[in-house]
């Protein structure tokens, strides 16, 4: 009998362990160092320290890396929660092949490779530009039953698992997450709602730019899903399978994946945030390969973002998502990695070592 996916997700989880404290406090030491008052890179220290804590070393590289752009489309859109139809999914991923976006700008600047992954955009015929993981073509309408079967679910986040492996392979050795996919803040916002026990008013925000009656209706359309759907909180992938999408549990599965082979990952917006919680909820050790870039402005951020543990380096008021807040902040590490690697510590300067007061 063949195994299922499920079952070969639950061997691959088995095998993540805890993060290397020793590894992290050898890195927070070298830091206190060198000649800078105490802490003064503020999270540029601390997301150096949880890398160090998830390779086992302070010794390493920030490079080459690379950028995956998740796409697939979403059934709610059909209960007018999106400004625009799937088919704009469609587009912006023929765009991502031409290398013709926001994100495929900024990560040209970031010196990072990118990748489309097509999980599941309706009805695309393909692009040599795009890479083909299609688990499905979309998923269903969460306002009238689940978006996904829980064997899909399983399968999507393995793909995301199997991208990692890949990239590590070829020596990749910082990822971002990125997505295109219309009504994915609809998706995004249910899950939170769920996972973090929280009313989908607090949750939910306009998305790429809804008015107030269109916030009001994908509020209820939430609700709706939620009822409908009857999803465990204690269950993770009976929330994913329910409530989310083919992009969502495909970055579940790069986060795991970064925490399984090894490779730092870094959250973009809402909708990566959101998979890193379902990552972080379905192996709490995932955590040690997670990064955030920025925060963006969907209220629901701050929650996750203290759900999984993390602080964002960058706060523009950026919500264009693609990856572009994964590409921004990959420059501020290398910079940071730059300071701990070759900046003057206070013996070499011959100056009496800050403590702590």
């Amino acid at each position: 009998m063949q195994e299922s996916n499920e079952k070969k997700l639950n061997n691959l989880l088995s095998k993540i362990g805890p993060s290397d404290e020793g590894a992290r406090e050898k890195a927070h030491c070298h830091w206190a160092e060198l000649a800078k008052p105490l802490g003064s890179l503020g999270v540029l220290e601390e997301d150096l320290e949880q890398i160090s804590s998830l390779l086992g070393t302070d010794d390493f590289l920030l490079s080459p890396r690379k950028i995956f752009v998740l796409c697939a489309d979403n059934g709610v859109v059909a209960q007018g929660v999106t400004q625009t139809g799937s088919e704009v999914t469609a587009i912006v991923t023929e765009e991502l092949a031409q290398r013709r976006t926001s994100v495929c700008q900024m990560a040209e600047v970031a010196g990072a490779d990118l990748c489309p992954v097509d999980m599941g955009v309706k009805d695309y015929p393909g692009n040599p530009g795009v890479l083909d993981r299609r688990v499905g073509n979309g998923t269903g309408d969460i306002s009238v039953g689940p978006a996904m079967e829980r064997e899909q679910a399983a399968s999507a986040i393995l793909t995301g698992m199997a991208l990692v492996e890949d990239a590590q392979n070829k020596g990749y050795r910082l990822l971002g997450t990125g997505e295109m996919g219309i009504g994915n803040t609809t998706t995004s916002s249910a899950v939170t709602s769920v996972l973090l026990g929280r009313n989908p008013a607090d949750m939910t925000g306009k998305g790429a730019g809804l008015s107030d009656e269109g916030l009001a209706r994908k509020i209820q359309v939430i609700e709706r899903a939620i009822a409908v759907n009857k999803p465990d909180p204690s269950d993770p992938l009976d929330v994913l399978a329910k409530l989310g999408g083919f992009d969502i549990a495909g970055m579940c599965g790069i986060f795991l994946g970064g925490a399984y082979y090894g490779v730092p990952v870094l959250m973009d917006g809402f909708i990566s945030n959101v998979a890193a919680l379902c990552a972080v909820r379905i192996c709490p050790n995932a955590e040690k390969a997670v990064l955030a870039s920025h925060t963006s402005t969907e209220p629901a951020v701050q929650a996750v973002m203290e759900a999984i543990g993390r602080k964002p380096l960058i706060s523009a008021g950026m919500r264009l998502g693609e990856g572009t807040g994964a590409a921004a902040a990959m420059p501020l590490l290398d910079m940071a990695l730059a300071v701990f690697r070759s900046a003057y510590t206070f013996e070499e300067g011959g100056i009496e070592p800050y403590k702590p007061c």
